[in-house]
């Protein structure tokens, strides 16, 4: 082989090389692109909270501090002050809500509560004590079957209104700690202590008594 025929071969080896290279690295920046794309698609891989989640603190037990607000109705969410409440009744079914959060806890079903105004000097003591003029609030979810207490009737057994389950016709006296006077409930409602915060009903304490009903339902 001649050297000029030599260096003809040489410089296209050189040259199909030098392509090869290019093409390589060529495909190698278009592989480090498509990944880094992948990559910036997938931070938003992660699944989403999911819509109507319930928020942090909603399932949990009233708190003292927590105000309240209707549960049901048109006002649903508005928060409950005296001048809502009609000396007698009927009771106002409420959810407790943070101050802090404003989260409502509505998550569980045992948080709902019933309110009512009645006469002072018709509560026994220990009722007196946890009310607020006259202002009582219990547990709205009966303790025999864990049915919710939706009526206020005349008794069955006396001449005085009632809180009742009409699931199975339980009554409580809301004057006397909401102690059953009729039907098969095993024990009283749940009372929740009540304070007054600028005009609106807030919770001072825990439930007293257990919430719930002593059978499943």
């Amino acid at each position: 082989m001649s050297s000029a025929q030599f260096n003809v071969n040489s410089s296209r080896s050189e040259s199909i090389a030098e392509a090869e290279a290019d093409a390589g690295t060529e495909q190698t920046r278009r592989t480090l692109l498509l990944g880094a794309l992948a990559t910036t698609a997938c931070l938003g891989c992660s699944p989403p909270a999911r819509a109507g989640e319930d928020p942090p603190g909603s399932d949990e037990r009233p708190q003292k501090g927590d105000l309240l607000v209707f549960s049901e109705g048109e006002q649903e969410g508005k928060i409950i002050t005296v001048t809502d409440l009609k000396a007698g009744g009927p009771p106002l079914h409420a959810w407790p809500k943070d101050p802090n959060t404003s989260v409502v806890r509505s998550a569980s079903r045992l948080n709902e509560i019933l309110i009512i105004k009645l006469d002072p000097a018709e509560l026994d003591e220990k009722t007196r004590a946890r009310a607020v003029d006259g202002i009582i609030a219990y547990s709205a979810i009966c303790s025999h079957a864990g049915c919710p207490v939706t009526a206020w009737v005349k008794s069955d057994v006396g001449d005085k209104e009632v809180f009742k389950c009409m699931c199975h016709n339980s009554e409580y006296d809301p004057r006397a700690g909401a102690q059953v006077v009729f039907g098969p409930a095993p024990r009283r409602l749940a009372a929740l202590p009540l304070t007054l915060a600028d005009g609106s009903l807030s919770v001072a304490g825990n439930f007293v008594g257990k919430v719930g009903g002593a059978q499943p339902g």
